[in-house]
């Protein structure tokens, strides 16, 4: 077909259709790219980095044990993050994890004794207390007190250390008589220096 044809009935229901199709195509377009976000700007928003590693807590019998110093060792990635999160989940249900007094000894050894009074592993004539005692007297008594205190907790991390308070350190109370190796499941969220 020569450019100086004149119109052909076909020509002209091919260009209404063409018109019909795009115009609104194109009338969309401009309306939508009015709500698109800006283009990104060379400085880019800082992102969010994950860390997560098993650590090892040496076997211990009943007691409460301060393990701040032993858990930061264990996680040198600490120190790479300007603000963040650290949870520490312990994988197991007759011990537990806690925030508390990192000064005296006593605390700890008065924790043990409370916690004791609270669920005992026997009655006042040495009778058994419990139905569940699968693993022994100490059994029951133990997963009480890990329901109690708790599995897990959330320390924040604020130019590459732990935040805590003055007097606060991360502690592993363990519930049960014999020594037990115990994991905890460490979980580092945050922004890292650039």
């Amino acid at each position: 077909m020569s450019p100086h044809a004149p119109p052909t009935r076909t020509n002209t229901t091919v260009l209404i259709l063409i018109l019909t199709l795009a115009l609104p195509l194109s009338i969309y377009q401009t309306l939508t790219s009015r709500n698109q976000p800006p283009a990104p700007t060379t400085q880019e928003a800082p992102s969010t980095m994950w860390v997560q590693k098993q650590l090892t807590l040496p076997p211990a019998s009943r007691g409460s044990y301060l393990v701040t110093d032993r858990i930061t060792a264990q996680l040198p990635e600490i120190a790479s993050y300007r603000v963040g999160l650290l949870n520490l989940f312990v994988q197991h249900t007759s011990c537990a994890l806690s925030l508390n007094e990192n000064w005296d000894e006593d605390v700890r050894h008065d924790m043990t004794d409370a916690l004791e009074r609270i669920a005992p592993y026997e009655g006042e004539n040495g009778e058994e207390l419990y139905r569940h005692n699968a693993e022994g007297r100490d059994d029951m008594p133990a997963h009480i007190k890990s329901a109690l205190i708790g599995a897990s907790v959330t320390i924040p991390i604020k130019d590459g250390k732990l935040a805590t308070g003055t007097w606060q350190g991360i502690w592993y109370l363990e519930f049960r008589t014999a020594r037990h190796t115990r994991k905890v499941m460490a979980t580092i969220q945050g922004e890292k220096y650039q």
